[in-house]
């Protein structure tokens, strides 16, 4: 049902690449993709992201931003957003896609993952943790 999965954040270089490359070791068979709604097109991932996702066994390296469109959000069945508001920028870039849009905590208690971008280490590793929980829970549901 849910065979393509798009995770989207704002520059496509902290959360959503984190969130991506979690469920993509979680559910190998699926296809997963991130963008960003003002991504920092064709920038790799942040050093800190990089860092506290190797910290924690994930590989990013390799990653490169892309800029959400309307095409990529017909191709993928699921997109989760990091926050709120996400949801009504997606539907901004693509109204058709506002029933398969849903917040990445949705199976928690559907908070925002706060953006660590310029912020401290113990930031990232905060976003890390609060996403890499909610994949566990989407991929229970998806799997």
């Amino acid at each position: 049902m849910f065979d393509k999965i798009l995770v989207v954040c704002v520059g496509n270089i902290c959360r959503s690449p984190t969130g991506e490359y979690i469920l993509k070791s979680l559910l190998p068979d699926k296809i997963i993709e991130s963008a960003g709604i003002g991504a920092l097109v064709g920038k790799p991932a942040d050093k800190t992201a990089l860092e506290v996702a190797k910290e924690n066994g994930l590989n990013m390296e390799g990653h490169i931003a892309q800029q959400l469109t309307s095409d990529l959000c017909k191709e993928f069945d699921l997109i989760l957003v990091m926050e709120q508001g996400h949801i009504n920028a997606v539907t901004s870039i693509a109204p058709e896609a506002r029933g398969k849009t849903m917040l990445l905590t949705q199976w928690l208690d559907k908070q925002d993952v706060p953006d660590p971008y310029r912020q401290s280490k113990e930031a990232f590793e905060y976003a890390y943790t609060l996403i890499n929980t909610s994949v566990v829970a989407w991929s229970k549901k998806l799997n």
